[in-house]
């Protein structure tokens, strides 16, 4: 295919549910039934469905319709069917407006079948959180298009609520996948789509950082339709973090390894992405992926390529996400190339002027590529011009719109609109005046209004309640909606158990009744209960059907008694002001609760307790973190140790889900000798800590609840030491002498210690406590100090090992203090605060404080070593070192990846001064 061939991905999906006959196999029919949300049909010889109103009009040929009825025979028609015997046995087309997907005289009466209905656009469902608000997304349009040239995939998402259309902006993921289907391949490598066809199922899971949301994405290939467009479902469900209106999103270039095993794909990565508000501040975060596409493999292919195919990397550039908030259109724009892991274009590329973006052409114009960098410029439909300057046909009246009629400019395009008072006669293009007898209503019914010859006034549709019992319905002007009640789903004409929105499959059989949850990674899935909880014994491979197995029922959780019984106390039906409990799927409370749909929120514990100071009144709300852990995730490939090579002294400094390893020649950052020293699938460290007694390195894992250490020798494996009541872990300390360990757990708030082999675990604070992060241990005093970025009132502390003489050592004049660390030659206690951007150091008596810098950009983490500080930065994604003589910068390391560095710690090959205390002589 030459380069600039356009492919376009149409999302539109009819589905149709028949009773199995012999011809037709169940397993080749669409999902349908209950489960799948379909209504049904009355049984009868010639019934006919009530009046369906369509959220948008729909324009059939040259005539345009807000209504729809389906029938018993199969077909769909825009008005009142007539009876079967006037219209079954003649030929097309028929007098009335009608869509055929399967025209017969069918009968279901006495028991002989069902007809399923439902609306479908091949789209996006789902129900998103948005901070607390519950926001859901009926079938909206997804379409995509790849120029398979450039490699580059553009996503749109039409019909977005604003809310969720600013906050699924950093979402790329959700465009992601056209991009791997239709990759630029370079050598030895080849497009995902080669590998799944045009059937397939992809499972992706996105928690956000620092406050634990979780999104479950499922994107499921239906095949090809009749035009050869790739027909693909996107259902999202679960939480994603608020951001304000009128921001935008940055996304860096990142490069992501797929493993590939038989019939799946897998991925896992920690990205980044930066937050630019409406007044330009910026704020950097980060989210975890991880993913994987389930297809059919070719049994037949005996050919030793598709084999070879274990591990390729694709390669993400131009990186561009926006939500038009007029039109309600949320837009993904990636550029995609695939190769074999390390391998990079050979040199540069040139990229034809409309890839790139460099042209010329009118914002309203489409830029036409020609060979090499040339190309044209043609102003799109509804538009005149050169292409370079296009003029509005509407605004220059270039239209044939006629009397009593308004033109509306749309993108690409133009249409005519009556005015108020007339509509559209025989022709589709002349305004009349209704009073004129050419009156294209229905018979007593115009949409939602009485029709007379000069008047029309509005109905009250509710009246005869269309909508589904467990709905609510809203009367409009001409119209009506239909919105499903608290703790149910779906469109409104039909609404199910929340709960019924996470099922992912149900195996039914014998002796089996098995619903379903897939890890996004691994492709193992296993039998879970009615809370969505593992059931032991039942995880399989993937690509086998998981076995039930007995398991007593699951009592209500407090959330969902309380939930409960205040529903049943407001009459089933809560006013939008008044409080009901918000629980997450597990039955856990959610961390952020409200007041119905209002602004007034506060955070809880996991009891559903008031959190003290977090009550606001804002649009913005509290973040808070979530209280619940996630289960633990064992990675695929295990993961071992490569040490760096032989220096005296290595950096060991946190990226996601890695363990980085930069040596140091002096105090200088040696780049040429980096490394990874451990990869942790599924990971998120953030924590790091060093035993230079045992050369072990310990972490916190955040995604996966645990404290782990691995030695730093060739082919070690890490070993969990704690993983139970753990929740949000972050700053690790070793105490080499004592043979200690300390930890902060920021979300229920504690300081905690125990042996280095996990046993002996010991709360030493749980009070006075807000954000706590940072935390050291002195060895030679068996001083403790940590941080606590409280945002009414940061402070840094300190105690003995032993929890005793807790003292504020500062409180005044710090904002976001997130970097620790202990100045072995002076003996002072330093720290690095993201909000006053300075680097200070103070003497354990709270004397002598000083400013050793004054304009970091954003640390995280920090060590001294050498008369230096060494610092991992948010803003530069790297490891910056400080000259502690000179108060200046004196050099960096950037990774290859970049993503944010969290901890950062020292490693060497002795036990340096003040870690052990020297003997007396």
């Amino acid at each position: 295919m030459e380069r600039g061939t356009v492919l376009a991905v149409c999302l539109l999906c009819w589905c149709c549910g028949l009773r199995p006959v012999a011809a037709i196999q169940r397993a080749d029919l669409f999902p349908y039934g209950n489960l799948s949300g379909d209504l049904i049909l009355a049984e009868g010889d010639d019934e006919t469905s009530r009046v369906l109103s369509l959220p948008r009009p729909l324009y059939f040929y040259d005539s345009l319709f807000s209504q729809l009825y389906v029938a018993t025979n199969g077909i769909i028609s825009a008005q009142d069917l007539p009876m079967e015997k006037q219209y079954v046995d003649d030929g097309f087309p028929t007098d009335f407006p009608v869509v055929a997907p399967f025209l017969a005289d069918i009968d279901t009466s006495g028991g002989r079948g069902q007809i399923y209905y439902r609306r479908v656009s091949g789209k996006v469902s789902g129900t998103v959180t948005v901070g607390s608000t519950p926001v859901d997304l009926n079938n909206i349009d997804l379409h995509a298009y790849i120029v398979v040239g450039d490699g580059r995939a553009y996503t749109a998402i039409s019909e977005v609520p604003e809310p969720v259309g600013w906050a699924l902006m950093p979402v790329a993921p959700i465009g992601e996948l056209f991009g791997w289907l239709f990759a630029l391949e370079l050598p030895n490598s080849q497009a995902g789509f080669k590998n799944t066809g045009a059937e397939f199922t992809r499972r992706a899971e996105v928690l956000f950082y620092p406050g634990n949301q979780r999104l479950s994405i499922t994107q499921t290939g239906r095949g090809l339709d009749e035009h050869n467009h790739l027909a693909v479902d996107t259902v999202v469900s679960g939480s994603v973090p608020f951001l304000p209106p009128g921001s935008e999103i940055t996304m860096d270039p990142f490069k992501e390894t797929y493993q590939y095993y038989p019939s799946v794909a897998t991925s896992t990565s920690v990205r980044e992405y930066s937050v630019v508000s409406a007044d330009r501040g910026s704020e950097s975060f980060s989210f975890q992926l991880k993913q994987n596409i389930t297809y059919r493999d070719c049994r037949h292919d005996a050919s030793a390529a598709a084999a070879a195919l274990e591990t390729l990397q694709i390669t993400m550039e131009r990186v561009f996400v926006m939500y038009v908030k007029e039109e309600r259109i949320l837009r993904y724009a990636i550029t995609n190339k695939i190769s074999p892991v390390g391998v990079e274009p050979s040199g540069p590329q040139l990229v034809n002027p409309c890839y790139a973006g460099t042209h010329d052409c009118d914002t309203t114009a489409q830029c036409i590529p020609s060979e090499g960098q040339a190309f044209q410029c043609q102003c799109a439909t509804g538009y005149r011009g050169d292409g370079r300057n296009c003029y509005d046909e509407c605004a220059e009246s270039l239209t044939t719109c006629g009397a009593h009629a308004q033109c509306v400019n749309l993108p690409g395009s133009h249409r005519c609109q009556c005015q108020n008072g007339y509509e559209f006669g025989f022709d589709g293009r002349t305004c009349t005046n209704g009073a004129v007898a050419q009156c294209i209503c229905w018979i007593g019914m115009c949409g939602g209004f009485v029709a007379t010859p000069s008047d029309s006034s509005d109905v009250d549709e509710c009246s005869s309640s269309p909508c589904h019992i467990n709905a609510r319905c809203l009367n409009e002007l001409g119209s009506f909606k239909c919105r499903c009640q608290l703790g149910f789903y779906g469109d409104g004409f039909f609404c199910s158990q929340q709960e019924e929105h996470f099922k992912m499959t149900v195996y039914t059989g014998e002796r089996t009744n098995c619903v379903t949850g897939c890890h996004g990674s691994t492709g193992h899935c296993w039998c879970v209960d009615s809370r969505g909880q593992e059931r032991a014994g039942t995880r399989t491979p993937p690509g086998t059907q998981p076995k039930d197995s007995p398991v007593a029922p699951q009592p209500e959780s407090v959330c969902e008694r309380w939930r409960a019984s205040l529903i049943e106390h407001y009459g089933g039906k809560p006013d939008p002001q008044q409080y009901v409990p918000q629980c997450e799927p597990d039955g856990q409370f959610s961390p952020v609760q409200c007041y119905g749909e209002t602004t007034y929120c506060w955070c809880v514990d996991q009891d559903g307790r008031e959190i003290s100071g977090t009550r606001s009144h804002n649009v913005v709300k509290p973040a808070c973190i979530s209280t619940v852990a996630p289960p633990t995730v064992r990675p695929l490939p295990r993961p071992v140790v490569t040490p760096p090579p032989n220096a005296a002294v290595t950096l060991l400094y946190a990226q996601g889900q890695k363990i980085g390893a930069l040596p140091l020649d002096g105090a200088r950052l040696d780049a040429t000798d980096s490394k990874t020293l451990l990869t942790l699938h599924g990971s998120i460290v953030v924590g790091i800590a060093y035993d230079c007694k045992e050369n072990h390195v310990y972490w916190t894992d955040l995604s996966a609840r645990t404290i782990n250490r691995a030695p730093m020798t060739t082919g070690a494996e890490p070993k969990i030491l704690i993983n139970t009541n753990l929740v949000s872990p972050e700053g690790l300390a070793v105490d080499v002498r004592r043979r200690l360990m300390f930890w902060v757990d920021s979300t229920p708030d504690v300081i905690e210690s125990a042996n280095l082999d996990g046993s002996g675990r010991r709360t030493l604070f749980e009070s006075d406590l807000v954000n706590p992060r940072a935390i050291i241990v002195v060895s030679s005093t068996g001083t403790l100090y940590w941080t606590d970025w409280n945002r009414e009132a940061p402070k840094i502390e300190s105690s003995t090992v032993d929890g005793q003489n807790r003292r504020v050592l500062v409180s005044d004049g710090i904002g976001l203090p997130n970097a620790l660390t202990h100045d072995s030659s002076s003996g002072q206690i330093c720290w690095a605060d993201a909000g006053t951007k300075r680097l200070e150091c103070i003497s354990p008596d709270g004397s002598g404080r000083k400013v050793v810098h004054p304009t970091l950009n954003y640390p995280f983490s920090m060590v001294y070593y050498r008369n230096h500080f060494y610092y991992t930065d948010w803003r530069r994604d790297g490891v910056i070192a400080v000259s502690k003589d000179s108060s200046q910068f004196t050099d960096e390391y950037l990774p290859d990846q970049r993503s944010h560095l969290y901890g950062i710690a020292i490693a060497s090959s002795h036990c340096l001064e003040g870690e052990i205390p020297r003997k007396p002589t």
